[in-house]
């Protein structure tokens, strides 16, 4: 999926309510990509942030798919369709961050306390928490550390009527970012 197939879906598409979490998918998208400018980070995970969740609108199953006990594997199907289009440092953190949160629910405890209903219903989905050692496997894959920074923007990324940028802003990142 190309730069300008990604504005045009989040155009067509970026209305549909992200996972009961009170903002919409582009809502959620710019709002993680904000976090991850405002922390500096390089523009691939910027780019990252923004379109870690994509796959929920390439998959079209409605607003919540975990309240109907389906995994949608989103980061799988993301990392499908931008593969061709984006370097490694924007798709690899995004193929991880479910991961991610699997491995943080191991690793924190208390971060598993602080999931949202959705997110905890799609954890189950998704597998569970990591056990130990899967945990220590996963941190030490390339591009986990991304992922687990992306997945805390994720996590922030779900405030209601939140100041963003526009999706315009962020076009030349994307560009930057494309193979």
């Amino acid at each position: 999926m190309a730069p300008d197939e990604i504005v045009e879906l989040y155009l067509e598409h970026g209305h549909i309510a992200y996972e009961g979490e009170g903002v919409t998918q582009l809502e959620h998208a710019l709002q993680c990509a904000q976090l991850a400018a405002t922390a500096g980070a390089p523009d691939a995970l910027i780019v990252a942030s923004l379109l870690h969740d994509i796959g929920h609108l390439v998959n079209r199953l409605g607003a919540s798919p975990s309240l109907r006990g389906l995994n949608d594997t989103h980061e799988t199907v993301a990392a499908r369709v931008l593969a061709p289009h984006f370097i490694e440092a924007v798709v690899e953190p995004i193929r991880l961050h479910v991961d991610a949160k699997r491995y943080l629910c191991q690793a924190e405890p208390a971060y598993r306390r602080a999931l949202s209903p959705d997110s905890t219903r799609s954890l189950e989905l998704q597998g569970g928490p990591l056990d130990v050692a899967s945990a220590a496997r996963f941190i030490a894959r390339p591009w986990a550390a991304e992922a687990v920074r992306l997945r805390r923007w994720d996590d922030g990324g779900k405030r209601r009527a939140a100041s963003v940028p526009s999706l315009a802003e962020f076009a030349p990142l994307l560009k930057n970012c494309a193979r």
